[in-house]
């Protein structure tokens, strides 16, 4: 089973950025398309992005487009969220998660396909 731990959250200024990392205590990480949720207080959690097992391939939620990146080094089973241009509607508890998914599956982007969590990490932008 795999194990996630995030870090790298805290506060900001609206307009600043901040780097999530997420590390993976089994190997083989390769075998996971991984993923970015971030869930605000009163609201369902939110697909941030996903991205494939050997980081080629990439996808971003509409509300974060353009604005975060997400890549993963998987000699160090490492996942990265990079936050720039932070607004405050981007204040969250973000998390990352791996999906189990078939090998002819790249990407995951619903919270149901994926079976392993981090405990999250806080993230708040102020204005």
């Amino acid at each position: 089973q795999v194990q996630l731990r995030e870090s790298g959250g805290g506060m900001v200024q609206a307009g600043g950025s901040l780097r999530l990392s997420c590390t993976a205590s089994e190997p083989p990480f390769t075998n996971y398309p991984m993923g970015w949720f971030r869930q605000a207080p009163g609201k369902e959690r939110e697909f941030v992005s996903g991205i494939s097992r050997m980081g080629g391939i990439t996808t971003h939620g509409e509300s974060v487009k353009g604005r975060f990146i997400t890549s993963r080094d998987n000699a160090k089973n490492t996942l990265y969220l990079e936050m720039n241009s932070l607004k405050p509607e981007d204040t969250a508890v973000y998390y990352c998660a791996a999906c189990p998914a078939p090998v002819s599956q790249e990407l995951c982007d619903r919270v149901f396909n994926y079976a392993y969590w981090g405990q999250g990490t806080q993230v708040t932008v102020s204005s």
